[in-house]
């Protein structure tokens, strides 16, 4: 089975889909050691890793995510 290794130019270009998947799957209750496993994590680590001044960790995107959440839950 081959393995898609994707350019730096392809994940930047996918970058806002998977910011949005994380905040799917945060919206839907998914805990982070479950979130650390999945593909968008992987390749917002890599875009991180590979630019590190343009990108966030994923990391701290997810605590980014998770107060924007917080406070859409708290103010409607």
């Amino acid at each position: 089975m081959q393995s898609a290794t994707l350019t730096i130019g392809e994940l930047e270009a996918k970058y806002p889909l998977y910011c949005k998947a994380m905040k799917l799957l945060l919206r839907d209750g998914q805990k982070p050691e479950r979130l650390r496993r999945t593909v968008c994590w992987e390749r917002l680590e890599k875009l991180h890793h590979s630019l590190p001044r343009q990108y966030k960790s994923p990391e701290r995107l997810m605590q980014i995510m998770q107060s924007e959440i917080k406070s859409k839950k708290v103010n409607p």
